[in-house]
């Protein structure tokens, strides 16, 4: 990886962050928003941002931080097909 790609890495870890940081404590959030959030420009270049979004979302989810949804249900990176939400991990019993 290079430093570059370390960058817009710890970018998007910190975009998805502060994006839940910002909601309540039960929302969630899109990767799109992540990419939208890191992304400078007007155009929707925001999309080639979304791969390292989900990917940033993952490392999260590695790390104990956030969990991944699909319908609600918290999904493993090999479940995930399609849309994806993004939400603060909740305490295990």
């Amino acid at each position: 990886m290079t430093q570059s790609d370390r960058q817009l890495a710890q970018r998007l870890e910190t975009a998805t962050r502060r994006l839940l940081e910002r909601r309540a404590e039960t929302s969630s959030i899109c990767p799109s928003d992540v990419a939208r959030e890191v992304y400078d420009g007007d155009d929707d270049g925001w999309r080639d941002l979304m791969e390292p979004a989900r990917q940033a979302a993952w490392r999260l989810v590695a790390a104990g931080e956030v969990e991944v949804t699909q319908g609600g249900r918290i999904v493993t990176e090999t479940e995930a097909h399609g849309p994806l939400r993004i939400r603060r991990a909740r305490p295990r019993d």
